[in-house]
């Protein structure tokens, strides 16, 4: 996986395109700590990606609200 800074993915654009297009994933990366930001991916990964199941931890986890809670709509919300 190649890395690039957002001033060099600028210059370089063409190029990583090319890249991508060849299957590399490209990662982006920003500042003076060179943060990774983002992942660019070729669209054929993006477009396999299988959507998540939902309720996966069915049977497997619990939770239990006691009945002395007691929350303000405004807590919740945090105003």
């Amino acid at each position: 996986m190649k890395v690039f800074q957002v001033g060099e993915l600028k210059s370089k654009f063409s190029n990583v395109l090319d890249c991508i297009r060849k299957g590399e994933e490209i990662t982006i990366s920003y500042g003076k700590k060179k943060e990774k930001i983002a992942v660019i991916i070729p669209y054929s990964k993006y477009k396999k990606a299988k959507p998540r199941k939902l309720g996966i931890l069915k049977n497997k986890a619990s939770f239990k609200i006691h009945d002395d809670f007691m929350i303000s709509d405004e807590e919740l919300l945090h105003l």
